[in-house]
């Protein structure tokens, strides 16, 4: 007999509590990637470009989009990184994110309210 049902893991319905962010769980047991440009075609764009560029040479065999990713990944700097990680962030999660950092550097505890009254000096 299976216990599969036991196994699952039960969402709740409805809405999520303000705030709430489910944590990120990285499945290391993935082993393939999918990188969909269609609706991007300026990225799509730029990946043709740099594969035809790559492989404009009389010798060696194929460069793939692997390699190049590779390569790329290889040379993301810690800047880059906080860069993405940034460019992740809605506008409100960034608003979020200065007032936190205002109150820890300030040692403050504004609400949302109190904290945009003081930036826009109003």
């Amino acid at each position: 007999m299976n216990d599969f049902k036991s196994e699952e893991i039960k969402k709740k319905r409805g809405r999520r509590p303000r705030g709430f962010r489910e944590e990120y769980v990285l499945d290391r047991s993935k082993s393939k990637f999918y990188v969909d440009l269609r609706k991007d075609r300026k990225a799509l764009e730029k990946v043709f470009k740099l594969l035809e560029e790559t492989n404009k040479k009389d010798f060696g065999c194929e460069i793939t989009f692997k390699e190049l990713a590779m390569y790329a990944l290889g040379k993301l700097t810690e800047k880059d990184i906080e860069k993405i990680k940034e460019s992740s962030l809605s506008e409100m999660e960034k608003v979020e994110k200065s007032l936190n950092e205002y109150n820890e550097k300030n040692g403050t505890n504004l609400n949302l309210g109190e904290y945009l009254v003081k930036k826009l000096s109003i």
